[in-house]
């Protein structure tokens, strides 16, 4: 695996920080698009502790970019580029959160509920069987259960997806997944993840989905009070992944354009 892939022509200064974890590949379309008008790196992380993936992300922006960045995470990416802006302040312009999920505990009760509740019965079944699955085998070589359970919730967390949106280079890695997300979602319960916002010192924005099953108010509210500089935008009719959706992927490019924009015309390159 290699990691990371570019997008566009240098200088690179913009980011695109996958999910999962472990979910490397998964945006590509969104790197590609933004590549059109400028440098965009999208690195993958496969390191298996948080502050690892900090540190890997820190070393993949000191090996490719100039500097100052712009860094865009989606869903655990956005907690991610979350975590680099209050390690590394002085190399990042600004942070973009798409799709993050909450910031405190009590916001993710009933997610998995949500999604379920928009899968038919035996999308709901094979659900339930990979969950259980995947919590009592340990093994690495389930990464294709995970890839798997990964599909289904993409039909339970868009709204009206472009055809064929799930991309063919997503390698899921169940290792990864299972080591950072314990980590992280540990950090979320003991409020150690939102209290790291006070050491963030650029502008913040978020931009999630109405429909994403990940609430919105658990992203708005906790950083509203936490940050100096944040701004939340809320798409209508747009899940989890606003680049894929028929109704709000121009709203949500439009967004992105108008925040780069202003790095872009106000810098030059290193």
């Amino acid at each position: 695996m290699y990691s990371f892939r570019s997008h566009g022509v240098p200088p690179f200064r913009v980011l695109t920080v996958h999910g999962g974890p472990g979910a490397a590949g998964e945006l590509e379309s969104l790197a590609r698009e933004l590549g059109r008008k400028r440098g965009v790196i999208e690195p993958f992380q496969t390191r298996t502790k948080v502050k690892d993936q900090i540190e890997e992300l820190r070393e993949t922006i000191a090996n490719t970019c100039s500097l100052p960045v712009v860094l865009l995470g989606h869903s655990w990416g956005a907690w991610l580029v979350y975590l680099l802006a209050a390690e590394y302040g002085e190399i990042v312009d600004r942070i973009i959160l798409v799709g993050s999920g909450p910031f405190e505990e009590h916001y993710a009760l009933g997610m998995i509920e949500k999604r379920l509740s928009r899968l038919d019965e035996v999308d709901r079944v094979r659900v339930r069987k990979l969950i259980s699955f995947l919590e009592t085998d340990t093994g690495p070589e389930n990464s294709g259960k995970l890839s798997e359970l990964g599909k289904l919730f993409l039909k339970s967390d868009c709204y009206d997806p472009l055809e064929d949106c799930e991309g063919h280079d997503i390698q899921c890695d169940k290792g990864i997944y299972e080591r950072v997300w314990s980590e992280a979602s540990s950090m979320r319960r003991s409020g150690e993840l939102l209290e790291v916002g006070k050491k963030i010192n650029c502008p913040v924005l978020a931009i999630h989905g109405d429909y994403d099953p990940h609430p919105s108010e658990g992203v708005e509210i906790p950083l509203s009070e936490k940050l100096n500089d944040f701004k939340f935008r809320l798409l209508e009719k747009c899940g989890h992944k606003p680049w894929v959706e028929k109704f709000a992927r121009e709203e949500f490019f439009s967004i992105i354009e108008e925040e780069l924009a202003g790095i872009e015309q106000s810098s030059t390159p290193d």
